[in-house]
């Protein structure tokens, strides 16, 4: 059999903590790739400038 191993409360809070902002960061990256898509297909529409084309 296997020991078990047991982490303590405040290092359980310090790697929840780490985590939390692995996804934080993870999800900023995410947003700033969408975000730069939306805006590369937006400049890549014709019917985005068919306004000026009138």
């Amino acid at each position: 059999m296997r020991p078990i191993k047991y982490q303590n409360f405040e290092d359980l809070v310090q790697q929840n903590k780490q985590e939390l902002l692995r996804d934080e960061n993870e999800l900023e990256q995410i947003e700033i790739r969408l975000e730069k898509k939306q805006s590369d297909k937006q400049s890549n529409n014709p019917e985005h400038f068919s306004s000026y084309y009138q």
